[in-house]
């Protein structure tokens, strides 16, 4: 199995629900995220490849596009934990390009959260 790893970068701002009140992810705060997607493939193209990293451009756009410097509770529909926000953008991103088998969300160098389907 071959794999190959892309990293987006963007910055946001999120509250996350559910939380108590003196906790301080339930107030208002940001992160410079990174998301890593993931491809796997058995076989390589005819040029020696997984994928074209070029062909993950619709992806980057996405992400500097609907999520860079925006509130993300404003543009996503939940509760925008890094443990969600990797399975909404797996399943986004798969769609896109149908070798996507992970994705990891960073809120820190220290923090993440990794999306795959089981098979």
């Amino acid at each position: 199995m071959y794999t190959i790893r892309k990293e987006f970068h963007f910055s946001a701002s999120h509250v996350l629900e559910g939380l108590p009140s003196e906790h301080p992810c339930s107030r208002l705060h940001g992160h410079n995220y990174v998301v890593v997607v993931e491809l796997s493939s058995i076989e390589l193209d005819p040029i020696g490849m997984v994928k074209d990293y070029r062909a993950l451009e619709p992806m980057k756009t996405f992400i500097d596009d609907g999520l860079d410097h925006k509130h993300l509770n404003d543009f996503l529909p939940f509760n925008p934990t890094a443990e969600n926000m990797a399975r909404h953008f797996y399943e986004l991103f798969h769609e896109i390009e149908p070798l996507v088998s992970a994705v990891e969300v960073m809120e820190t160098p220290k923090t993440c959260a990794r999306y795959c389907p089981s098979k």
